[in-house]
């Protein structure tokens, strides 16, 4: 085992990729020279050369619609955008084109791209920059969507993305780049299929993901001390979700509350408590219940930022709520 950085973890399963597979190279805004906005490919270009680490022009519709083209091409292309919010800028090549041309085409065409994108707030970075917007491509059919809230899912997500015959687009929480965990030494691709369960308990189900995981865990720990036992869910994937975990889930805990750092309307809480409503209805004991960031563009002020996210606190209190 080894202590590594979540960005540290991605690094190196960028490396790996391009080591494994000639046909994989990275491309996007500040990735080669500067080493990524957040420090992510810092030494990948004076490694693999400009073939494999190529900076692009500040245009997200521009590169994006380039890494299409290759993979239709036959390559495999990781197309990093900086931030969520400038995914926006590329979004008719991503709903348009990468998730529906093996539809329009009757299975003839192939994109086996990854688009890599930091997602969330934590770090006072403002509106424009700081925004959970995964519901928005978790929407669209043709998309893998995925989103890597551990150390072990930051490396190893990646090449199990890369052998992906369609679109896979995966969340890198801002705010855990800096966080540290044990990693194997020897560990491997992940998988890009099933939720996980970070937590066994029988009371309460919490679901979570991407930058919210850690609030739902670090709540389930306080409350164990104050003898509430909850179970915890990683989604992990979510398009498409996992229904059959979170379903087994409430089966034994009859109750479930889910913590969100997208908005509260029409959001993955959402669709997580439709699922449920829909197929777990008469093993509900309690309303669902969902902790979402305030409907407000996320604060520049670090206190006003805090207020706006998901804490702890208010985990554990609609936890109490739920269970009475």
């Amino acid at each position: 085992m080894t202590t590594t950085t979540y960005r540290d973890a991605v690094r190196e399963a960028l490396r790996e990729a391009i080591i494994r597979d000639e046909r994989v190279f990275l491309m996007g805004e500040d990735v080669g020279a500067y080493g990524g906005c957040f420090g992510v490919s810092r030494g990948l270009l004076d490694e693999f050369g400009p073939d494999r680490v190529r900076d692009t022009p500040l245009s997200e519709s521009g590169f994006v619609g380039a890494g299409i083209g290759a993979a239709l091409g036959g390559l495999r292309p990781i197309v990093e955008i900086m931030t969520v919010n400038f995914s926006l800028l590329a979004l008719d090549q991503i709903l348009n084109n990468a998730a529906t041309l093996r539809h329009m085409s009757g299975g003839q065409l192939s994109v086996s791209l990854v688009i890599r994108m930091a997602t969330g707030a934590g770090r006072q970075l403002a509106a424009q920059h700081s925004h959970s917007l995964e519901s928005f491509y978790a929407h669209i059919p043709g998309l893998r969507v995925v989103s890597a809230a551990t150390v072990a899912d930051a490396r190893g997500m990646l090449w199990t993305a890369l052998q992906n015959p369609d679109p896979v687009l995966i969340f890198e929480p801002i705010a855990l780049y800096n966080s540290e965990a044990d990693l194997d030494e020897s560990a491997g691709a992940t998988d890009i299929t099933q939720a996980r369960i970070t937590r066994r308990g029988s009371e309460v189900t919490v679901v979570a993901y991407g930058g919210a995981l850690r609030v739902a865990e670090a709540a389930a720990e306080e409350m164990a001390a104050d003898g509430i036992d909850a179970e915890v869910i990683d989604l992990r994937v979510l398009r498409p979700l996992d229904e059959p975990t979170l379903l087994e889930s409430l089966g034994r805990t009859h109750r479930l509350v889910v913590v969100d750092e997208g908005w509260r309307s029409v959001g993955i809480a959402a669709e997580v408590a439709a699922r449920a409503a829909e197929n777990a209805y008469y093993e509900l004991d309690a309303p669902v219940r969902r902790v979402c960031t305030a409907e407000v563009p996320i604060p520049y002020a670090k206190h006003l930022e805090q207020a706006a996210l998901p804490q702890v606190a208010d985990v554990i209190d609609t936890v109490r709520e739920v269970v009475g």
